[in-house]
C-alpha cells in the first residue's frame, strides 16, 4: 500500500465549506489513469487532482484534473486549489509571485497577490473560442432550463478547454430561483459534446456584478458550487456580446448561494484581446494522507 500526500481545498472562499471544494493529491507519480479516475469517483467531488513533474522545462508542475467520471484539459477552481495546495506544502516555490501550469490544455500562468488569509491565486485561462447555438435548440434550452425565455443575448458554446453553453437568463433572482431538469442538461450536453450549461444574470446590486450557477449532470456533477470554468465563459460571452462597457472589465461574480455556499470569483478580462483570468481565495479544510 502507497502514501499520498492529500489535501482538500475549500476554492473561491475564504472560510473553510463555503466555496467549491477539491480534492489534490499532491505527489501522484506511480497512479496510472484507472487509479486516478477511481479515486476521483470515491472523492465524488465535482474535481479531483493530480500534481505530477512537469514533462517540459518551462512549466513548474504538470496537473491532470478529473471529475467522478472522465478527464478535463483544464478546469478552473481545481486549478487554483491545487495551486494553493502545493505553495502550502512547499512543494514549488514561486518566482516573482507566479507559477506556471502544464495540463491538458497546454501552459497555464498564475499569478499570486496577497498573503496568509488576503491571498488570492489568479489564472490566465485558455484563449476562449465562441460560437453560436443552433437557434432550433432554443426550445429545448428553455425546456431544460424551465425558463419561459432567454434573455437579449442569445445562448453561445464558449470553449475554454472544457465547453459550456452559456446563458443571459437576465437577473440574479431568475437564475437563483431556476429549477432545470437536469437529465435534460444531460441530453444537450452529450448532444452538444460540451460539459454543460452555465447561467447568469445581473445582480440586482452593485457588489457582486453577477450571479451565476453552473449544471454539469453529464459529467457526474449536477451543479458545480462555484465553477471557475463556468465563470470564464460567462466572461469570454460578455467579451462576444460587446456587454462589458455596462458590467465592467474586472468584476466579482457570487455563486453557490443556492447549495448553502458563498463563493466569490474575480474576473479580468484584458481589453486589447479579451483574454480572461479568474481568481479568488482558497482554505485548506483537510491535511492527510491518501492510501492507495
Amino acid at each position: 500500500m502507497t502514501s499520498y500526500n492529500f489535501k482538500q481545498v475549500d476554492v473561491f472562499a475564504a472560510q473553510p465549506f463555503y466555496g467549491n471544494p477539491v480534492a489534490v493529491v499532491l505527489n501522484a507519480r506511480g497512479l496510472d489513469v484507472e487509479e486516478m479516475q477511481r479515486i476521483a469517483a470515491w472523492t465524488n467531488l465535482s474535481e479531483t487532482t493530480f500534481v505530477l513533474p512537469a514533462t517540459v522545462a518551462s512549466a513548474d508542475y504538470r496537473l491532470r484534473i478529473f471529475t467522478p467520471r472522465q478527464e478535463l484539459p483544464f478546469a478552473g477552481h481545481p486549478t487554483i486549489g491545487s495551486a494553493h495546495a502545493i505553495l502550502e506544502s512547499g512543494l514549488i516555490e514561486p518566482v516573482a509571485g507566479r507559477l506556471v501550469q502544464e495540463c491538458g490544455a497546454g501552459l497555464l500562468n498564475l499569478r499570486i497577490e496577497g498573503a496568509g488569509a488576503e491571498q488570492r491565486i489568479f489564472v490566465k485561462v485558455p484563449q476562449p473560442r465562441v460560437q453560436p447555438v443552433d437557434a432550433t435548440l432554443y426550445r429545448a434550452i428553455h425546456a431544460a432550463l424551465g425558463v419561459q425565455a432567454i434573455g437579449d443575448t442569445s445562448p453561445l458554446l464558449v470553449n475554454v478547454g472544457p465547453v459550456w453553453m452559456v446563458v443571459d437568463v437576465g437577473n440574479g433572482d431568475t437564475v437563483n430561483n431556476l429549477r432545470p431538469d437536469l437529465a435534460a442538461i444531460a441530453q444537450l450536453s452529450t448532444q452538444l459534446h460540451m460539459v454543460g450549461i452555465t447561467v447568469f444574470g445581473r445582480a440586482l446590486t452593485t457588489a457582486p456584478a453577477l450571479c451565476v450557477r453552473s449544471f454539469a449532470p453529464a459529467y457526474g456533477v449536477a451543479e458545480d458550487p462555484v465553477c471557475g470554468s463556468g465563470n470564464a465563459s460567462v466572461a469570454a460571452f460578455l467579451a462576444h456580446a460587446g456587454m462589458l462597457d455596462a458590467i465592467g472589465y474586472h468584476y466579482v461574480v457570487s455563486q453557490g448561494r443556492t447549495l448553502g455556499r458563498d463563493g466569490r470569483v474575480w474576473v479580468h478580462v484584458n481589453r486589447a484581446d479579451l483574454s480572461v483570468e479568474i481568481g479568488g481565495a482558497s482554505v485548506t479544510c483537510i491535511d492527510g494522507t491518501l492510501q492507495n
